[in-house]
């Protein structure tokens, strides 16, 4: 069954229903658009089909121009007034039983006036409506488009323009190389880092131990490393006070601390 009936008067802006149709179709497939020159199959009778396609709908689209209430039928009188009218009759039905019903009010068309529309129709003029307009018919198209998949959640989940939007997005998001996957690296040409301690200026890329405001020489290769004399620690971490860097440092985990040679 279909989201959206688009509602016509022949004679009044037929051309703009088929426009917003087929746009639709495009956007959210054409089974989800019921308009009546595309959706009723050879053979079938359109009575049938026509109530069938209200009364399953979630949405009708009562396209409205400047002759709408104008056109005349085949006795004289306006064909809004005959009651086997059947843009009448589909929006009446679509109001009889809750369906949401938006009028798109095409060019220059005013909002409707109640005074000309039969009674059962009179709930019309009370519907908020949606302009179109042929000078902005593609941003116009969009707005209609983004309002029914925001009212009607079904429908949006087909939204063809949206799933593309969110590919473009994707594509455009950076990814990261698989050697840079497990840590980050830092450009000093990207980051000034001034460093105190007679280290200097540190050039390339830093993917190892970085030291910042040494207080006294720092060993990163092998050897020992000299820092304060004083040592406090219980094999879980160490600290070192400040001092005059004049001491060796050794540390053991998971085994008893030994003594020095001195008091063996």
């Amino acid at each position: 069954m279909s989201d959206v009936f688009v509602n016509y008067r022949t004679g009044d802006e037929e051309s703009t229903a088929t426009m917003i149709a087929r746009e639709l179709a495009r956007r959210f497939g054409g089974e989800r658009i019921f308009f009546a020159s595309n959706s009723i199959e050879l053979g079938h009778r359109f009575p049938v089909e026509l109530v069938k396609a209200v009364e399953g709908c979630d949405a009708l689209l009562a396209v409205i121009g400047p002759r709408w209430a104008e056109v005349r039928g085949a006795d004289g009188r306006p064909a809004l007034e005959a009651e086997q009218d059947w843009t009448r009759r589909e929006i009446r039905t679509a109001l009889e039983r809750g369906i949401l019903v938006i009028p798109v009010l095409v060019g220059k068309t005013t909002r409707i006036d109640r005074a000309v529309l039969p009674d059962d129709l009179r709930e019309l003029a009370d519907c908020q409506y949606r302009r179109f307009d042929h000078r902005n018919s593609e941003s116009d198209l969009t707005a209609l488009g983004d309002a029914l998949a925001r009212l009607l959640p079904e429908l949006s989940d087909t939204d063809r323009d949206a799933r593309a939007a969110r590919e473009r997005a994707e594509a455009k998001r950076p990814r990261k190389s698989a050697k840079d996957a497990g840590h980050t690296r830092i450009r000093t040409r990207d980051v000034e880092q001034r460093v105190r301690g007679g280290i200097g200026n540190l050039n390339g890329d830093l993917s190892g131990t970085f030291v910042n405001e040494p207080q006294g020489p720092v060993n990163t290769g092998r050897g020992h490393q000299y820092n304060a004399p004083h040592f406090q620690g219980d094999n879980t971490g160490v600290q070192f006070t400040a001092g005059d860097s004049s001491g060796t440092v050794h540390q053991r985990f998971g085994c008893e601390r030994r003594r020095s040679d001195d008091g063996r």
